[in-house]
């Protein structure tokens, strides 16, 4: 599935909810996320260093995991935005069922602990980035 931006720029987008379904395994499994995103971090890494364009498609919903990213790529030379899109709670539980591609079904009150737990980025978050290009 290609973005806009991922078009725009000829990046290559690391996306673990891509991978894990062709690879058939379950998306909730959190042991095998821990294993695709550490294997995707590593080949960001290096196309980074290369002077290339990623897109990292992970749920950083913590700064810290920000942080993570942002400071490792600025010791490869890169420049890091970070794009955040907010949405409501009922527009994405609607989206996630209609998306279906969830074994089970998430409930209403999974997304409704996501908002508890999810750190939105603030101004003084969003101003440690670099300028969008776009």
């Amino acid at each position: 599935m290609s973005t806009v931006l991922e078009r725009r720029f000829r990046a290559i987008r690391f996306c673990p909810d891509e991978w894990m379904e062709v690879l058939g395994v379950n998306l909730h499994c959190e042991e095998t996320r821990a294993k695709v995103e550490a294997l995707q971090w590593k080949l960001a890494q290096a196309l980074l260093a290369q002077g290339l364009v990623v897109i990292i498609e992970w749920g950083t919903w913590a700064r810290a995991e920000r942080d993570t990213l942002r400071l490792g790529a600025r010791d490869l030379g890169a420049a890091v935005e970070l794009h955040y899109l907010s949405a409501p709670a009922d527009l994405l539980y609607a989206r996630l069922q209609q998306r279906g591609r969830e074994a089970p079904p998430i409930e209403w009150e999974t997304v409704c602990r996501w908002f508890e737990v999810f750190q939105a980025p603030g101004p003084e978050e969003m101003a440690i980035f670099d300028p969008p290009l776009i």
